[in-house]
């Protein structure tokens, strides 16, 4: 379980990475808080940190969920992936958000696949009293 224990505190540290950035971006472009609008790049900061946010409350518990039926192993991977599609998102939504489309699909495409072993497992659980993969 440590590697998803590993993964799982990469995935905030990534999103106080972005807060980090937003606090920044609110110095540079002069949002005084409590605003967030009013300079198109500060919203930009913004909205990668809250559509991380947004996904973050998804990936956790998608994450331990599919490790109860699978090696850790894989779901571990199937972060990793999240947290590259995240820095992708991040680096294109601040260029130019019409290209973050690459970025999004690497964040989505990893829970999904967690919550469908996690859902799968869990099914399968209930119906043959193990679980399929062989874990948990």
């Amino acid at each position: 379980m440590a590697l998803i224990v590993l993964v799982s505190i990469l995935a905030v540290l990534q999103f106080f990475f972005f807060a980090t950035q937003v606090a920044g971006a609110r110095t540079r472009y002069g949002v005084a808080a409590p605003a967030v609008s009013g300079n198109e790049m500060f919203e930009r900061y913004f909205r990668v940190q809250m559509n991380t946010l947004e996904l973050l409350a998804m990936l956790l518990p998608a994450l331990w969920l599919a490790s109860l039926y699978v090696a850790p192993l894989w779901p571990f991977i199937l972060g990793l992936i999240y947290l590259l599609g995240r820095f992708l998102y991040w680096r294109s939504y601040i260029a130019s958000p019409g290209k973050r489309g690459a970025g999004f699909g690497l964040s989505m495409l990893p829970i999904l696949i967690l919550l469908v072993i996690g859902l799968v497992g869990c099914i399968l659980q209930l119906a043959h009293g193990r679980s399929p993969f062989g874990h948990g």
